[in-house]
């Protein structure tokens, strides 16, 4: 039986394939391919060469220090209704990467370092994808915790762009419809700008 990515035969088929995945096998994922894997993902264009990003991963019983600051940004209501079965669901997560924004104080860079970070979060995905690993961007509110940021080591001066939880699939989810860019495009030329 064919993977779900032996099909894929360029970087567009690639684009189009990936699926932000939430369920995955229990399998662990090793270090090393999450290292090669940022390794690509660090290509992304960005301002100047300023390579604004930092990363943590959080594996094996590390994911479990990542459980306890995530769900200790619960209220005590929350806890009591949630924190068990999320803490249980992070546990399960083979490989959690925080991906982390030096924030530069000037704000033209700092939108530019933003996007950067943002492109090399895509990059890490795509690759990942092309690896039979499934990954999910997250951005929750715990991210601006200043305990969970304690927590994992997030220094002043720095933004967590997003976590990655990484894995492989335990389902594919399907594909869901993208509106035509066609639809969505204005078009300024010689011809309107006369008018």
């Amino acid at each position: 039986m064919e993977s779900f990515t032996q099909q894929v035969a360029s970087i567009a088929e690639l684009i189009k394939d990936r699926r932000s995945v939430r369920v995955f096998k229990k399998d662990p994922v090793p270090r090393e391919l999450i290292v090669e894997l940022l390794n690509i993902a660090i290509w992304a264009p960005n301002h100047g060469n300023r390579q604004p990003w930092r990363f943590i991963l959080c594996m094996d019983e590390g994911r479990s220090g990542f459980a306890d600051a995530m769900v200790a940004t619960y209220s005590a209501e929350e806890r009591a209704k949630y924190g068990a079965n999320r803490h249980e669901y992070l546990l399960a997560i083979p490989a959690h990467v925080v991906v982390i924004q030096k924030e530069d104080p000037r704000h033209k860079q700092w939108e530019e370092d933003y996007a950067a970070v943002c492109c090399l979060i895509q990059n890490f995905q795509l690759a990942a994808w092309e690896r039979e690993l499934g990954v999910v961007w997250k951005t929750n509110n715990y991210l601006n915790d200043p305990g969970f940021r304690a927590s994992i080591g997030i220094q002043p001066g720095e933004k967590i762009v997003g976590i990655l939880h990484v894995g492989f699939p335990e389902v594919v989810p399907p594909v869901r419809p993208r509106t035509a860019a066609d639809e969505l495009l204005t078009i300024i030329d010689k011809t309107s700008l006369s008018n």
